[in-house]
């Protein structure tokens, strides 16, 4: 799938690595309980994929942003992506995802207060701490051997940031940041796209356009200064938002298959009216990103409708 014409090395070169790698991709893949063989696409799509950054490593950057709307597996690429550079190009990656900047519970009501009550809900531009994402991605491109750097933690469970005392703690030496979410490299609708509401909960819940103005604003501001860290952009393109909700609602329910083993306390699954309301928050900004991202982003890698890989687009070889 990889465009033959743009291969980051030879071809020949490529097929010895995935032979290579193939043991340790497999591996991955169970320890992340997988129920989809992802090794067809090993050759076609993650070694190329691997091969590029490190390419555009050596080039010389640093923080690669991976883009993709809810459900479309961007963690799950981050972890595959880390096992592949390092057994593959000996490059140590550090996982970054958006989610565990989200601002504190009691942040985000002082939002709701003060500017909109939709803001209670983290996902948003608005709802992240953006100056401990620059911090933390600052610190990780300069981290050398020695080096001890506190990964920031959002416990989705109590919908609150863990204190840093329970923050994983990234050591040593980081060759480059897989910073990971859902509007990683967004940016802002032009005004006149922001007048008409897209969904139900902007017609009930935003009718003057407040919120969706603030999260536009902080797109041109706050957060424009964060995506300036990042030196190539990978998406995950959907085939649209009835996917997005679909592949949503599978994760809600392998979850309820994981609780109903091992019960998380506080940890709540939203029936289908709840998540559809949740992701409505989401939807405008991820219809503007599928209409202009694909043309920009370094590397596109196209989903179909049965959340498989069938098409890459590679916009900077």
């Amino acid at each position: 799938m990889w465009p033959a014409d743009r291969l980051p090395l030879p071809a020949d070169e490529l097929d010895r690595l995935a032979d290579r790698l193939r043991p340790a991709f497999r591996r991955r893949c169970a320890e992340l309980g997988l129920e989809t063989d992802l090794t067809p696409r090993l050759r076609p799509v993650y070694v190329p994929l691997a091969a590029w950054i490190a390419r555009h490593r050596r080039l010389g950057g640093r923080v690669f942003g991976v883009n993709g709307a809810q459900g479309t597996g961007k963690s799950t690429l981050v972890h595959l992506l880390q096992t592949l550079l390092a057994e593959g190009f000996g490059l140590r990656a550090a996982g970054l995802s958006i989610d565990d900047l989200y601002r504190t519970r009691a942040e985000r009501e002082h939002l709701a207060r003060t500017v909109h009550p939709l803001l209670i809900t983290r996902g948003v531009p608005g709802t992240h701490d953006v100056a401990l994402g620059i911090r933390t991605l600052e610190a990780l491109v300069k981290a050398g051997p020695g080096d001890r750097i506190p990964l920031p933690a959002f416990d989705k469970a109590i919908d609150d940031r863990l204190p840093p005392s329970h923050w994983l703690v990234w050591e040593g030496r980081c060759d480059l940041v897989l910073f990971e979410g859902w509007c990683v490299g967004a940016r802002p609708e032009p005004d006149e796209r922001l007048r008409r509401p897209v969904n139900e909960l902007e017609r009930r819940e935003d009718p003057d356009g407040r919120w969706r103005r603030y999260v536009n604003d902080q797109l041109r501001g706050p957060y424009r200064q964060l995506f300036a860290h990042l030196d190539r952009l990978i998406m995950l393109e959907a085939p649209g938002m009835a996917c997005v909700f679909q592949w949503r609602l599978q994760q809600e329910r392998q979850l309820a298959r994981r609780l109903e083993n091992k019960p998380e306390p506080g940890l709540r699954l939203m029936d289908e009216a709840a998540l559809r309301r949740f992701i409505q928050h989401y939807e405008r900004l991820t219809r503007w990103m599928l209409v202009e991202m694909p043309a920009r982003a370094d590397v596109v890698l196209t989903l179909g409708e049965d959340h498989q890989i069938h098409a890459v687009t590679v916009n900077r070889p």
